[in-house]
Parts: structure tokens; C-alpha cells; sequence
């Protein structure tokens, strides 16, 4: 009786979660997290592992988004897929002054930035006393080109790879509200003979290359910017990613013409999904090395 009825109630999760799967736009998405993942608590593991029930719902959004693309996809027309597994100290609803400080985490601590192409996020991590905490994720309103780093001026793609802004790259005239140069490109960019220049995160929500949050995300981005240079921050990492570099997205990807550079940009996510501090890059060899603690 009890193998009959955990059967037909694991049947019934599994049902429940291919239909969150298909309408996870018109279903809130923490459904799953605060409904699904508690009943599957109580369940034997044992049992669990016959079938396949929950999974991560931005990932399963951009596989489906690969095999409905194969070829390219359009960057332009995505809408952003807001990541939702680590919850962010600040919702973007709420002004991050208002969220902070939290124990050590304050207004001027050290940040670090990623850029996610696929799913069109901005994340923003800052400094604890140890370890990088998500502050906030940010929706790109506006990108454009394809999957892949940018080659040459006017090839309108955005950049890939591990970049530093300064002080200096801040531009606070930009016709496009506020934005700040990524610094492409980079060595690893100069090494492969790539050109272009002036590739921003700006706002405005218009893209030739670069990287559009609305005008008030970028207003309250650039203003914490401004804070953790004036507390001393002399260089802030972005690490810019074509997706979420999970194996099992990879594998989606194992016949790409960039599968090989992806991997090698890989290894740095990997390194801070691990570590909790971003990592430290350099250039050997035409390829990014991590740097040895």
C-alpha cells in the first residue's frame, strides 16, 4: 500500500512540475521552490531518484531557449530570465541604501559585477568581511548581436571575458544617461587581434554593442560604483558570460565554434561559484590562466 501510494504521489509532482516547466511565465516561479521542494522533502530519497522532478528554472528557460534556437539567438529580443536559486540581499524593488548595511555588509564595501548574455542579468556581488554576497540582479533591457565574444568594430556584439573598470572608466556625460567602459579590449583581446572600443554598461536602453539597464538601475549602479572607489576600491572585476556556464547548458553547447573559449572562460565561473571571491585572471599563452592564491 505505501510502495502504491508514494508511486502515484511521486507521479503527481512530476506532473506538477512539467507543468510549472511549460508556464513558468504566467506561474510565479518560487511556486516551485516553496510548494515543490518541501513535499519532496518527506519523500525517501531513495525514491526520489527514480525520476527527475525539480529543477533549476532559469536553466531549464534557456535550454529550451537553445533548442528552440539552434542556430543563433537573436540577443536583441531577449527578455531577461531573472536567476532566482540565490536570493539577493536586495530585491530590485528596493533602493539598495535601504537594504544596507547587513551585519558587515555596507554601502562602500568591495563589489564585483557579472553579465550573463542569455538570460540578460546584471549581478552585483559585494564584499562581507570574507566572501561576496549577491547584492542585486539587474534586468539588461537592451543588448545586441549573438552568443559569442566581439571580434571587430561594428560586428555589433557584446563583450566576453574577465575586464577591470577604474575611476576612469566612469563617464558621467554619456548620452545615454550614465555608463562606464568595460575596458575592451582587454589583453586577452589584443592577443587574438580584436578591435573596437567605447563598449559600456550604460542606460537608456539602446544597444549597439553594448550592455542597456533602465536609467534608474544605472543610476543606482553608477552611485555604488562611485561609493566603493571612494572607499578605496581601485579596480572593480566584470566577468561577462555568454550563459550561466552549468555542465549541463555546456553540453548544449559542445558543437558551438566558441565551445573551446567558452570552456577557458568557464574555469573563472567555476572558481567564484566555489571560492565565494572573484577570481584572479591573467594571460598566458592566448588563453586566461587563473592566478595561484
Amino acid at each position: 500500500m505505501r510502495k502504491t501510494f508514494l508511486f502515484f504521489f511521486i507521479l503527481f509532482v512530476a506532473i506538477i512540475s512539467d507543468i510549472l516547466m511549460e508556464f513558468q511565465d504566467i506561474i510565479i516561479p518560487k511556486v516551485q521552490k516553496e510548494i515543490i521542494e518541501p513535499i519532496l522533502s518527506i519523500i525517501p530519497k531513495k525514491e526520489i531518484d527514480k525520476v527527475m522532478i525539480v529543477k533549476k528554472t532559469e536553466e531549464n528557460k534557456i535550454i529550451k531557449m537553445i533548442r528552440n534556437n539552434k542556430e543563433e539567438i537573436d540577443l536583441s529580443k531577449i527578455q531577461p530570465i531573472i536567476y532566482n536559486e540565490t536570493k539577493p540581499l536586495c530585491p530590485l524593488n528596493r533602493d539598495v541604501n535601504d537594504c544596507l548595511p547587513i551585519n558587515d555588509t555596507k554601502i562602500g564595501n568591495n563589489i564585483f559585477i557579472r553579465i550573463f548574455k542569455l538570460s540578460a542579468e546584471l549581478e552585483v556581488w559585494i564584499k562581507d568581511e570574507d566572501y561576496y554576497q549577491l547584492l542585486k540582479i539587474y534586468p539588461i533591457c537592451k543588448q545586441s548581436g549573438n552568443l559569442g565574444p566581439k571580434l571587430k568594430e561594428g560586428d555589433l556584439q557584446g563583450v566576453e571575458g574577465f575586464y577591470k573598470i577604474t575611476e576612469k572608466s566612469l563617464n558621467p556625460n554619456s548620452k545615454y544617461n550614465l555608463s562606464f567602459n568595460l575596458g575592451y579590449p582587454n589583453k586577452y583581446d589584443k592577443t587574438h587581434k580584436r578591435t573596437g572600443s567605447a563598449l559600456m554598461v550604460h542606460g537608456g536602453c539602446k544597444s549597439i554593442g553594448c550592455y542597456a539597464i533602465a536609467d534608474e538601475y544605472i543610476e543606482e549602479l553608477y552611485g555604488l560604483i562611485e561609493d566603493t572607489f571612494d572607499n578605496k576600491q581601485k579596480t572593480i572585476d566584470v566577468n561577462i558570460f555568454p550563459f550561466r556556464m552549468t555542465d549541463k547548458v555546456m553540453l548544449e553547447y559542445s558543437d558551438n565554434q566558441w565551445y573551446n573559449f567558452w570552456g577557458n572562460l568557464k574555469e573563472g565561473y567555476d572558481y567564484f561559484e566555489e571560492a565565494g571571491v572573484p577570481p584572479k585572471v591573467k594571460v598566458v599563452n592566448r588563453r586566461y590562466e587563473l592566478e595561484e592564491d
